[in-house]
């Protein structure tokens, strides 16, 4: 049975509220001030909370505040009862995470409907979430083991043959085999540092005060971060005469730290995915009041059903091209452009390339 709790001091309005869910089958607690109502929410985790906001000793502010600071209430719907509502209030309100106002007075419809919406709403929340927490389940157990193996074969591998044959090689053979064995550890160290930093920041994503955070921090020149990165990757990759260079200078509100992982990932997918010899161009202007890096290839591009797809633990097309790489850099980027605030935008065509823009708003 659908559990709501009543929290509203004029006996009453709460004994109106009480009858009516009463009547429609759901099961419903109730207290007369914001003190009992926050101990009974943690204690029973009602499904919904419908709560006054004029209240003595802990108004309507003070409750949602307590419910969305504990992790079994966090995400509990909140319908907050209001005999007036200004924006200050709708303001306030929405920014401690209320879900809904109902005005006094309200009619049986009107509270019904309220309810029936934000239960129903918060049902469909938590049908994506498991679809995605499924998903991400199936993409780990597919994608994971073979990411994994596959560096940590060539080392062991590499470390067989200096093991058994060491006697009989020559000092340059043996220093070719560490630097295969360096190659594929660091390989296997960066495979398993995004797959953390993904569930890190989906996480977070839920999270403000956990997201306030880790991403805090600016960078002074985003020109000479992009840049540095940029050449970084280029270098990594052999290519350095296939990268071209164009960029603004700018302060931005964005922890440098990110900024060379967002930079970091695109730049390496753009070499990744183009063969080499062909052109990888960055660039960085202002338009407007908005900073925007865009970065683009000449390669195998993609399709609009796999852009619409991206996703952390998702590789395209593996089968064909059989490329290193678990797919979580398009992903984890994407992700941390939107916790700034900020839009990733792709525009690919299969056989021609790909262009992917990272827009921050500056003002």
């Amino acid at each position: 049975m659908t559990t709501v709790l009543a929290i509203e001091d004029e006996t009453d309005i709460r004994e109106i509220i009480v009858e009516i869910l009463t009547e429609e089958g759901f099961e419903v607690l109730e207290a007369e001030n914001g003190q009992q109502g926050v101990k009974l929410a943690i204690d029973r985790v009602p499904d919904l909370v419908v709560c006054d906001i004029s209240m003595p000793e802990l108004d309507g502010y003070g409750v949602l505040k307590r419910l969305r600071e504990n992790p079994q209430t966090k995400m509990t719907p909140f319908i907050f009862l209001t005999a007036k509502v200004t924006k200050d209030d709708l303001r306030e309100g929405m920014n401690l995470g209320a879900d809904d106002y109902l005005t006094k007075p309200f009619s049986v419809a009107e509270l019904l409907g309220a309810v029936e919406a934000r239960l129903r709403k918060h049902e469909e929340f938590q049908q994506q979430s498991q679809q995605k927490f499924d998903e991400l389940r199936k993409n780990l157990t597919l994608s994971l083991p073979h990411e994994l193996l596959t560096p940590l074969n060539g080392i062991m591998g590499f470390a067989t043959l200096l093991e058994e044959d060491c006697d009989d090689m020559e000092s340059d053979e043996i220093r070719e085999l560490g630097r295969d064995i360096a190659t594929s550890s660091k390989r296997l160290y960066s495979l398993i540092q995004n797959y953390l930093l993904f569930a890190q920041l989906e996480l977070v994503t839920a999270d403000s005060d956990r997201a306030k955070v880790l991403l805090e921090g600016s960078t002074p020149s985003a020109k000479s971060v992009v840049e540095n990165t940029a050449i970084e990757v280029a270098v990594r990759w052999n290519r350095k005469a296939d990268l071209d260079i164009d960029l603004t200078e700018t302060e931005l509100a964005i922890s440098d730290r990110w900024l060379m992982k967002i930079v970091s990932e695109l730049t390496d997918n753009a070499f990744k995915f183009s063969t080499p010899g062909s052109q990888v161009a960055l660039k960085t202007a202002i338009e407007e009041d908005d900073f925007v890096l865009s970065i683009s290839d000449r390669g195998r591009g993609l399709t609009p059903e796999q852009i619409a797809s991206i996703g952390g633990y998702v590789q395209f097309e593996r089968k064909l091209y059989e490329q290193q790489g678990s797919g979580m850099g398009l992903a984890i980027s994407k992700r941390l452009v939107e916790l700034y605030g900020g839009r990733l935008q792709i525009e690919s065509t299969p056989g021609e390339g790909t262009i992917v823009r990272v827009v921050f708003t500056t003002s």
